[in-house]
């Protein structure tokens, strides 16, 4: 942890006073939570990556690139990439970019105190919380549209097709009883979805920006149904979900989220085929993960397809945010 704050600290050594003051908020303020993640910002809170030094913005990324695993930080970094390469795609650098990134510093560095910070922007979206040797990298979101650089500089980098192929294959794995409890809906669009399961921002999408802490029923089948060669390909989904933490931090996650399988359920919508677009959510008491197939934004389709892809993870029982971790006046107002 002493590697963040030197990294946080060397961050707020190259700001301007009144980029700081833009900047760094009150540990418990609200601005955590108003995060978002279209190309036009609802909440442009904290400092622009695209707006400010390279001597700043680099050292914003030098703290992300402490705080998260290596593998985390690289699929930070081609989420950002591919969002530069739409915008140059469809001609609009100036709203969508690799840096069209807002930072946000909550609380003072500390070895000690609670403090966090969260970079978010156009398919990208990271909350970061630590207190001592904790670390809490929840809500996050991860998006791409398409999910593959196919010319250019970063020709080849993809992100989320793990998730996809994890999931896919799981719901592939099970019985035909398994399959129809799982599958919730056929379709990913109304009439064959519900018109109240369906919205034209998050899609299917239950747990994203503006939903903490929203009670969501299980759904599907129970994980404590599945073969144990089953439930491995659920703790693979779940590490790649987690990939932002360390190693360490992830591993032991990963134990907790297995201690807890008997609460943890698997849900499908869509099809299952090996071209189908699809949606999956695997939630339990310690982590609860949406993969969700869109329709095209940018992009031209108008059903989902598999190169527009949005992930959502998040934290449930207090989790988001470091919540449970803090004492209750540290979060007043969180």
């Amino acid at each position: 942890m002493a590697s963040i704050k030197v990294a946080a600290d060397t961050l707020l050594s190259t700001i301007t006073d009144q980029e700081k003051h833009a900047v760094q908020f009150p540990f418990d303020a609200r601005e955590r939570r108003k995060w978002s993640n279209p190309e036009m910002l609802i909440n442009p809170f904290g400092i622009r990556l695209e707006r400010t030094s390279s001597t700043t913005r680099d050292a914003i990324l030098a703290l992300l690139r402490a705080t998260l695993s290596p593998e985390g930080y690289g699929k930070a970094r081609s989420a950002m990439r591919i969002n530069g390469f739409l915008g140059s795609c469809c001609k609009v650098e100036n709203i969508m970019n690799e840096y069209s990134y807002n930072f946000l510093l909550f609380g003072t560095p500390s070895l000690t105190k609670p403090w966090a910070f969260s970079l978010y922007g156009h398919h990208l979206c990271i909350s970061v919380f630590l207190q001592g040797r904790q670390l809490v990298i929840s809500p996050c979101f991860a998006g791409a549209e398409p999910n593959l650089i196919d010319a250019g500089p970063h020709a080849g980098t993809r992100i989320l097709h793990n998730e996809e192929a994890l999931g896919l294959q799981l719901m592939q794995s099970l019985t035909k009883a398994q399959q129809s409890t799982a599958q919730i809906y056929t379709g990913l669009s109304p009439p064959s979805l519900p018109n109240w399961r369906w919205g034209p921002d998050d899609q299917r999408h239950l747990l994203g920006a503006f939903r903490d802490n929203r009670i969501v029923p299980y759904e599907g089948v129970p994980v404590t149904s599945l073969t144990a060669p089953q439930q491995d390909v659920v703790l693979k989904i779940f590490e790649q979900y987690l990939l932002y933490l360390p190693a360490m931090s992830r591993a032991t996650k990963l134990k907790h989220c297995k201690a807890h399988f008997k609460d943890t359920y698997f849900s499908w919508i869509g099809g299952f085929g090996d071209d189908d677009a699809f949606y999956y959510r695997i939630q339990g008491p310690v982590l609860a993960v949406e993969f969700d197939h869109h329709s095209g934004v940018f992009l031209t389709n108008k059903e989902p397809a598999k190169f527009h892809i949005h992930t959502i993870v998040r934290t449930p029982n207090g989790g988001d945010y470091g919540v449970a971790l803090c004492e209750k006046g540290a979060v007043e107002g969180l």
